[in-house]
């Protein structure tokens, strides 16, 4: 008699043990819950303020209105964030790229005209400017401590749903993405915080509500593959269109694309890469042509820093090089030839 009684109350004690195991953790879940709703939740109350929706009128090229853009007819709208008390605005260089009239208006409901400062189609970054003082300024925060895994929320106005929040993580770091002007932008974020046409110019920010990037772009047929364009590159690009309107950078006059080279070559030159950049055409009376470099040439090297891509070659014409003389290293057939040149200021 007395077995079963002690199975009976070891079943009972069991199950009470379990009750209370399932109660604890479901607790559990709820407190994180919670905690991650708190942070999502104060975060965007943080940065709310400073967010605006921007409506643009522009000319579209043949072919390219349309939802998928932001635009319809000349009519477009996008994201953008005050950055500053004094009305300067971050927004991406397609939102109002070649636009006749740009329009701002603030989380409280007040509409301003813009004036556009300064745009980058090569990082995708523009500022622009409205007049009012005493505004709410979005806290930047250091793109280069954040982490893949961290929570990532992006506020904007998808297909004109104004101040719409979404939240992820942060997927991965240090992605490159092709802009629309061809040059690649680096260390950009990806995030599968929910973006959308019209989330372009808005900003990612973290739990504490700082601005870790700039939304950019998002793969249209996919899911979750969402991109920014880190703060610090942000940074950097306003600065210098807040001071100079545009950014400035170096131009040798040339057309190239990138090419391998064979092995038997690197070696017996002892290059420092297998690659590098065919010219493929030289403009008249620029700095290619005036420094003697002819179509077929391979550039390999520009002040002994291997240029292994059209990308690399890109980055290393910045404007510290306007009007500097450079040592480009280069493959005439297979000898390997140093030729002086000039670096020009690229056009606008």
């Amino acid at each position: 008699m007395s077995a079963p009684a002690f199975k009976k109350i070891d079943y009972t004690v069991d199950d009470k043990v379990t009750q209370a195991h399932s109660s604890s953790n479901a607790n559990h879940d709820d407190d994180l819950l919670d905690a991650y709703s708190r942070a999502v939740v104060d975060a965007a109350e943080a940065i709310s303020p400073s967010v605006t929706f921007i409506e643009v009128i522009k000319t579209l090229p043949p072919g390219r209105s349309g939802p998928q853009h932001g635009y319809r007819g000349g009519h477009g709208s996008g994201s953008g964030f005050i950055f500053t008390p004094d009305g300067f605005i971050l927004t991406n260089s397609h939102v109002v790229h070649g636009a006749s009239s740009v329009a701002v208006t603030l989380s409280d409901g007040r509409r301003f005209d813009a004036t556009l400062v300064g745009d980058d189609p090569g990082t995708d970054l523009a500022v622009v400017r409205i007049s009012a003082r005493g505004l709410a300024a979005a806290p930047l925060g250091d793109s280069a401590q954040i982490r893949v895994g961290q929570l990532a929320i992006a506020i904007g106005n998808p297909y004109g749903f104004q101040y719409s929040v979404t939240a992820g993580v942060v997927s991965a770091l240090g992605r490159s993405l092709r802009s629309e002007s061809g040059r690649l932008i680096d260390n950009v974020i990806q995030t599968d915080a929910s973006l959308n046409p019209g989330n372009s110019g808005g900003p990612l920010v973290n739990s504490r509500g700082e601005v870790i990037g700039v939304n950019t772009a998002v793969i249209l047929p996919a899911q979750g593959l969402c991109f920014a364009v880190g703060i610090n590159t942000a940074k950097f690009i306003a600065g210098h269109l807040m001071m100079h309107g545009r950014i400035r950078r170096a131009y040798l006059g040339l057309g190239g694309q990138t090419v391998q080279i064979p092995r038997a070559v690197v070696r017996a030159r002892q290059l420092k890469s297998e690659s590098g950049v065919l010219v493929i055409s030289v403009e008249s009376n620029g700095s290619a042509e005036q420094a003697k470099l002819l179509e077929g040439d391979v550039i390999v090297a520009l002040d002994n820093l291997p240029v292994r891509s059209v990308d690399d070659l890109h980055k290393l014409l910045t404007d510290a090089r306007i009007g500097a003389s450079c040592e480009l290293t280069l493959l005439r057939r297979s000898e390997k030839l140093n030729l002086v040149v000039v670096a020009l200021e690229a056009a606008a």
